[in-house]
């Protein structure tokens, strides 16, 4: 699997409205057909959203809340537990539905999620309250700890569902992160920006942990296209509607080294008007023009995904958004000339 795996598709990016495990994974499963995802349902609450999955994931780290967010606990509490839970109750249904399916052996991929380790290491505090990222040794700890947990994770997707298995990390701290905008306990208390040979050298060797194709989805306005560049990543995700003029370099920097561009062209909640497909496809159309690439790029190198998560849409606008990017997919691989 290469920097192709991601190209050319319509898939989500995690999250989705409501509770009910079994009806979204359903819906996923049937709606994304090349590239379906493990659904995040954080409206369960304590433990279902990115930061607590992610943690359930981590290996050698364990989680609890405080009024402040997550904190590193010494021993397993209960927002780990039901971290632990739902995460195994939600790959117990998915194997279920995979296999009544008939889906073993279809030679389908699928799609795993989790929070990367910049953005656990800005949202999750050490033991003393100040967040994990202004501790250097705690930054490589969870790099490594996430890396480890995703290879074992991953395996253990692709054995109970016979399946090839690919990468998502969530960045929307990375841009932060690296300008050192993050303040500490107080206002006052500033977080030392990472610099970006460190962070360059960090996610890589996560990357090289996990041994799979990885796309690493930014939803901040400030995404590090060259940083995202020279990584090891397969795939950059972003939101379509927080691109500027000055992210143009970059992008077509990215795709001139052959990564695709995931982007997120579908609103990732209900729009205040009805639109198209056609009129949801056209900035996509507009960027491949602008940067003077031939639009058959449409079809090799770029993917359709909603902007965001779905998790504030309602249950009517997730299913609408998945059929719209598929549709916005699909005309981009038949006929991007006609666009």
């Amino acid at each position: 699997m290469t920097e192709s795996t991601f190209a050319g598709l319509a898939t989500g990016i995690g999250s989705w409205p409501g509770i009910d495990i079994r009806e979204a994974a359903a819906i996923v499963l049937g709606e994304f057909d090349e590239l379906p995802h493990i659904v995040e349902l954080p409206a369960r609450g304590l433990g279902a959203d990115t930061i607590g999955r992610t943690g359930a994931i981590m290996v050698d780290v364990e989680l609890d809340v405080r009024t402040s967010g997550y904190r590193v606990v010494p021993r397993p509490m209960l927002a780990g537990r039901r971290a632990n839970d739902f995460l195994a109750e939600d790959l117990d249904v998915l194997e279920e539905l995979w296999e009544v399916s008939g889906l073993r052996g279809s030679g389908r991929t699928i799609k795993v999620q989790a929070a990367g380790p910049f953005t656990m290491a800005a949202q999750v505090e050490l033991r003393h309250g100040h967040r994990a990222l202004t501790d250097r040794g705690a930054v490589r700890h969870f790099t490594e700890a996430l890396g480890e947990g995703l290879r074992l994770h991953c395996a253990e997707v692709a054995r109970r569902l016979g399946v090839d298995v690919v990468v998502q990390l969530d960045e929307p701290s990375l841009a932060a992160v690296l300008a050192g905008s993050l303040t500490g306990i107080t206002g006052l208390d500033t977080v030392r920006p990472v610099p970006e040979p460190d962070a360059l050298e960090l996610l890589d060797v996560l990357m090289e942990t996990v041994a799979l194709p990885v796309v690493v989805h930014c939803c901040d306005s400030d995404v590090p296209f060259d940083l995202l560049r020279r990584s090891r990543a397969a795939a950059v995700a972003v939101d379509a509607a927080g691109l500027r003029r000055t992210d143009f370099d970059g992008i077509g920097e990215l795709l001139q080294t052959g990564k695709t561009l995931m982007l997120g062209l579908i609103p990732a909640q209900d729009p205040e008007r009805p639109r198209g497909w056609r009129e949801l496809a056209e900035p996509g159309v507009t960027l491949i023009d602008r940067l003077g690439f031939d639009r058959s790029v449409l079809a090799s190198q770029i993917s359709v995904t909603p902007s965001c998560g779905l998790a504030g849409s309602t249950p009517e606008w997730a299913r609408r958004a998945t059929g719209l990017a598929r549709d916005v997919a699909a005309a981009f691989a038949d006929s991007p000339d006609s666009l």
